[in-house]
């Protein structure tokens, strides 16, 4: 199952896909460090702290360097009560003028359930080779989801999805805040609660209800949505955790600050790359609606995996995180 449950998180651009030098790179110094922004009182104060970090849970993946368990310490910070929306990020664009790398690029991976067949027949979308539920859609964006022909007209309150690191970070460099650690967003999902399996205890579907957006049924091919929803649902759909903040499982991956490692100090996460694909690629938690237990069970607190900082899919997007001096 480790493998498929890797490919089927979120394929990534490689070498011969991104063309190097084909998408300008914007950064955080293009869009300038704003005010600390919190748009009707969106940050929820966290005093920090320490916390048992990582899993050493049957069900999880030691090759994703989801353990050993270990203490780590946290200082306050802040943290979105929900993953950035389409209509934030459209108002960050609309101030900006910004240009995502999947439009610099030209187009971004969709999911195959969700893209027109109308797309296949004008060779508009292709098939990713060796992941045959994703293809790449040409013009596919934040405001094309799924391509030529779609829109976020009634997803504005949705999370805002084809965004790389990099767009992710210019928009908090617009807001002021930054994107959270690993270990912040780790502690912050937990809620409070020690070594739970799940965002809300160890059952997935306590007294039959369902606690975050996943896929039910027979992935790739059938979702039942049972839990309402096939791709993603408003970024508040759900309760929220023990510290008040929705959807930190399921929904959309999120992008975190750290750069991928597996290995760790004693004493937490090492924050240095490590290893020969170091700098290679960036950290993302929390799992997305694409999840399910027979390929990716990573709706788990402790999952974890990685993209390279240019990647774009139509289930990755962010939420953003503050040092609570700062707010």
């Amino acid at each position: 199952m480790g493998e498929h449950a890797k490919r089927c998180c979120t394929p990534g651009r490689d070498d011969r896909d991104s063309a190097a030098g084909e998408a300008q790179r914007t950064g955080p110094s293009d869009i300038g460090v704003g005010q600390v922004r919190d748009h009707d009182g969106r940050l929820v104060s966290l005093p920090g702290g320490s916390f048992l970090m990582g899993t050493e849970d049957a069900e999880g993946f030691p090759a994703d360097g989801e353990g050993p368990v270990r203490e780590v310490t946290v200082s306050a910070f802040a943290i979105d009560r929900c993953s950035v929306s389409n209509a934030e990020y459209a108002r960050f664009v609309e101030e900006t003028g910004y240009t995502t790398e999947a439009e610099r690029f030209g187009w971004s991976f969709v999911f195959t359930l969700f893209v027109p067949r109308r797309l296949l027949h004008r060779g508009v979308a292709r098939k990713v080779p060796g992941l045959d539920w994703w293809y790449a859609v040409n013009k596919a964006s934040w405001f094309r989801p799924e391509g030529p022909g779609s829109g976020i007209e009634n997803r504005l309150d949705h999370p805002v999805v084809h965004v790389s690191w990099a767009d992710a970070v210019a928009y908090c460099a617009w807001s002021g805040r930054r994107l959270p650690t690993e270990a912040e967003w780790e502690y912050a999902a937990r809620g409070g609660l020690v070594q739970r399996r799940y965002v809300w205890g160890d059952e997935l579907t306590p007294g039959g209800v369902h606690c975050c957006n996943i896929w039910q049924g027979s992935f790739p091919g059938v979702n039942t949505r049972e839990d309402g929803y096939a791709g993603t649902a408003p970024v508040d759909s759900y309760e929220p955790n023990g510290y008040g903040l929705h959807s930190m499982a399921g929904n959309v991956w999120e992008w975190c600050a750290d750069w991928w490692s597996r290995d760790y100090h004693v004493d937490g996460p090492r924050l240095d790359p490590v290893g020969p694909a170091s700098g290679s690629a960036r950290v993302m938690r929390g799992g997305s609606y694409l999840c399910h237990s027979s390929y990716c069970n990573r709706y788990r607190v402790a999952a974890r995996t990685s993209n390279t900082p240019d990647s774009s899919t139509g289930n990755l997007g962010f939420r953003t995180a503050v040092s609570l001096d700062s707010v």
